[in-house]
C-alpha cells in the first residue's frame, strides 16, 4: 500500500478526531452530540457503500454504466437543488433539466474533445465534480429567482400593466439572481492555487503525479466547473421564468 494512503489502522485512528469533536459541542453544551455521532457514523456506511457499488461499476459495466451513474447524480441533485427553491413552481423538474443540461454540455464536450478518458474511474469521478458545480448554480439561481419574484412583485406587475411580456418584465430580476448563482463559480475560479489548492490537485499530489501535470489537470476542473455552473443557471432561469406566468403573462401567486 502506498504510503500516502491511509491504512485501514489509520482510519481507525481518525476516529480520534470524532471523540474531539462530539467533547467540544458536549463541553459547550452546543447540543449537536448526537447529530456528530450520528453523521461520522452514517458517513462511513455510506462510503463504504459507494466504495462496493463503484468497485462493481469499474469492473463491469464500462462508459455506459459510469454515465448511468452520473445520470443517477444528477436526478438527486435536481431534488435537492429543488428542494432548496420550495415554493417555486415546477422547482424540482427545472432543478433537474438545468443541471441535466449543465452536466451534458460540460461532460460532452471533454469526452468528444477526448480532455478526459472515457473508463469509468474517470468519468464518475469527474461527472461528481460537474455536477456538484451545476447543482450550486442552478440551486442558488432558482433560490434567487423565488425570492426576487416575491419581493419584486409590484414591480413586475407594473411592467406587464405598461405592456411588456413577461420575460421582459423579469429580465432585472433574472439578472440579478444569475450575476448572485455564479459570483462563488467566479470568485473560486478567481482565488484557486492561491487561497485554496482544490481536491482534485490534491488527490493527484498524495498519487504522485508530478505538480505540473496535477495543475494541467486542476486548470481543466476549474474551468469545466465555471462552465458547468453557467449553463445549469442559465438554462434554470429560463424555464423557471417559464413556470412563473401562465399563458397569458400573469404572474403567478
Amino acid at each position: 500500500m502506498s504510503p500516502s494512503v491511509p491504512s485501514w489502522y489509520g482510519v481507525a485512528a481518525s476516529v480520534v478526531l470524532v471523540l474531539v469533536a462530539y467533547a467540544v459541542v458536549v463541553r459547550e453544551g452546543l447540543g449537536l452530540g448526537r447529530e456528530v455521532l450520528v453523521s461520522a457514523v452514517r458517513a462511513a456506511v455510506q462510503l463504504l457503500a459507494v466504495g462496493a457499488l463503484l468497485l462493481l461499476l469499474f469492473r463491469h459495466t464500462g462508459l455506459p454504466g459510469a454515465l448511468a451513474w452520473v445520470a443517477a447524480m444528477v436526478v438527486l441533485a435536481g431534488r435537492v437543488a429543488g428542494g432548496r427553491a420550495k415554493g417555486l413552481p415546477g422547482a424540482t423538474r427545472v432543478a433537474t433539466l438545468g443541471i441535466g443540461a449543465g452536466v451534458a454540455a460540460t461532460v460532452g464536450l471533454l469526452l468528444v474533445a477526448r480532455v478526459i478518458d472515457t473508463s469509468g474511474r474517470v468519468v464518475v469521478p469527474v461527472g461528481g465534480m460537474v455536477v456538484t458545480g451545476a447543482m450550486q448554480g442552478a440551486s442558488l439561481t432558482l433560490q434567487r429567482i423565488r425570492d426576487e419574484a416575491a419581493s419584486g412583485r409590484r414591480q413586475v406587475e407594473a411592467r406587464l400593466a405598461l405592456g411588456l411580456g413577461s420575460r421582459e418584465a423579469f429580465a432585472p430580476h433574472l439578472r440579478t439572481a444569475l450575476r448572485t448563482a455564479l459570483i462563488p463559480a467566479v470568485d473560486g475560479t478567481k482565488v484557486v492555487g492561491v487561497i485554496s489548492l482544490p481536491g482534485a490537485t490534491v488527490g493527484l499530489l498524495l498519487a504522485g503525479v508530478d505538480p505540473l501535470t496535477a495543475i494541467r489537470y486542476q486548470v481543466v476542473v476549474m474551468y469545466m466547473l465555471l462552465g458547468a455552473a453557467a449553463v445549469a443557471a442559465v438554462v434554470a432561469g429560463r424555464l423557471a421564468l417559464r413556470e412563473l406566468f401562465d399563458d397569458a403573462h400573469r404572474l403567478r401567486a
